[in-house]
């Protein structure tokens, strides 16, 4: 925001593969939902699976299985459209010259953390959406029954707990509190706290 000629560039590409990350999610998503639509819409038949293996697989079991892989897409869609908005407003916002600013005291929000705090929204909705999106394998995977179901949904738990947890150092956790307050700066705005 600063000095436009040199990091302007770089924070517009950046977020325009963040809008096109998000509207690739937000367009499968609602592409899914329609053919979860389509299947709820259809007939069920072969009903000769063994139950304790397979799972209920009656019509009433079968529309709650594909109801809730539905509302998952549904809500995939919606945080990703979230994110879009986010990623949409900062890149508005990064290319507003700052000496055109008004000087007017009511209209001088824009400032290099607002614009942060705006980009750190976007992502918040991406990482949201794709959670969204990490949730609906266990569901898909409750049509074939609840043994299916159990082993995604511990590899889930196993996958978001290396997505969630940094390593440094050799421990797992969060960065040393002693060396996060020896420095007070906050790197992504580079000011002191």
């Amino acid at each position: 925001m600063k000095d436009v000629s040199k990091n302007g560039v770089l924070a517009v590409q950046s977020l325009r593969n963040n809008i096109m990350a998000s509207t690739l999610l937000a367009s499968t998503a609602i592409m899914l939902s329609s053919l979860i639509a389509v299947l709820m819409s259809g007939g069920h038949g072969g009903k000769t699976v063994v139950y304790e293996v397979f799972g209920d697989r009656s019509e009433f079991g079968l529309s709650i299985k594909f109801f809730s892989i539905l509302v998952c897409f549904l809500l995939a869609f919606l945080l990703n459209v979230q994110s879009v908005r986010y990623y949409n407003h900062a890149s508005i916002l990064i290319n507003v010259p700052f000496k055109k600013v008004s000087s007017n005291h009511r209209h001088q929000m824009l400032t290099v953390e607002y614009v942060a705090r705006t980009v750190n929204r976007g992502s918040y909705f991406w990482s949201l959406g794709l959670r969204v999106f990490y949730l609906s394998v266990p569901l898909f995977m409750w049509l074939f029954g609840p043994i299916p179901v159990f082993f995604t949904s511990f590899a889930l738990v196993f996958m978001l707990y290396f997505l969630d947890v940094t390593f440094d150092c050799g421990f797992a956790g969060v960065a040393d509190s002693f060396e996060m307050n020896k420095q007070h700066v906050d790197d992504e705005i580079g000011r002191d706290n």
